[in-house]
């Protein structure tokens, strides 16, 4: 005879399974977040695909694109970038030299990524700030042409673990209401954070009438934010139209607060 699974086992597996699946981000880390000396003045990009507390990977393809942006104007940065592996997963890096102070963002986008488990494609749009020798204008200006972002209303280079950040969702360069928004922080390569409860992994918050949400990073390092909202659009796939995810991500570095040291001694 069949044993037929009771329904509440049934409910239950089905929550547990939506609770405990992970979060997907586009990773788009810098190796400073903040260029202050000439001698350091050439960074690293690391571009990935990933659940970025558990460490837990995906296969990234080439990027449809990927761009720096200073003062407005994109440069088109694919052309510099290879192909690397973390564990078995494909990422990819760059070098980019800085050679004037301003802020640089950098933007990926990359080739719809087809989610089985979600029955459908993921689309995240990918941004980072490195701000170069003091100067960090226009921070809180959207991107140019990009389908959906976050843009900072507190200054992005000058944030604090324990300071509450700011952001506005945009899609198609209008706020999003009641939209919502995953954080998670990145401990960083080969390394996994710990957290308490599954459901603690991945925090979520909410955007107002505005597009607006707010969050405070409880530790220092980088944290990723995505707002995630479905596309007017479907992808056809093995004879089907399915849904497509579209995420505006931007990753932020906390800096540890330092502290306090003796006032130099005035002169005389």
């Amino acid at each position: 005879m069949k044993k037929i699974m009771p329904l509440f086992l049934v409910v239950a597996v089905a929550l547990l399974s939506s609770v405990f699946c992970y979060a997907h981000f586009g990773l788009l880390i810098p190796s400073a977040p903040t260029v202050m000396e000439t001698k350091d003045a050439t960074i690293t990009l690391d571009a990935k695909f990933w659940h970025p507390f558990e460490g837990q990977g995906m296969n990234l393809e080439k990027p449809k694109s990927l761009s720096v942006y200073v003062d407005g104007k994109p440069s088109d940065l694919l052309p510099t970038l290879k192909e690397t592996k973390e564990g078995a997963f494909k990422t990819w890096s760059l070098s980019y030299k800085i050679a004037r102070p301003g802020l640089y963002e950098f933007v990926m986008e990359p080739h719809p990524y087809w989610e089985p488990e979600e029955d459908k494609f993921i689309i995240h749009y990918t941004k980072v700030y490195v701000d170069a020798f003091g100067d960090s204008e226009g921070w809180d200006k959207p991107t140019p042409g990009l389908k959906t972002e976050i843009v900072p209303k507190v200054k992005p280079g000058a944030l604090y673990a324990g300071n509450v950040f700011v952001g506005q969702v945009l899609l198609d360069g209008k706020p999003v209401a009641d939209g919502e928004v995953e954080i998670e922080w990145y401990p960083g390569p080969g390394k996994v954070g710990q957290a308490p409860y599954e459901s603690m992994v991945t925090q979520v918050a909410l955007t107002d009438s505005q597009g607006l949400f707010s969050f405070a990073a409880p530790a220092e390092g980088w944290w990723g934010f995505a707002a995630l909202n479905d596309a007017d659009y479907k992808i056809a796939f093995e004879g089907k139209d399915k849904d497509v995810e579209l995420g505006g991500v931007l990753w932020l570095y906390f800096h540890k607060f330092p502290p306090a040291v003796p006032a130099p001694a005035a002169k005389k």
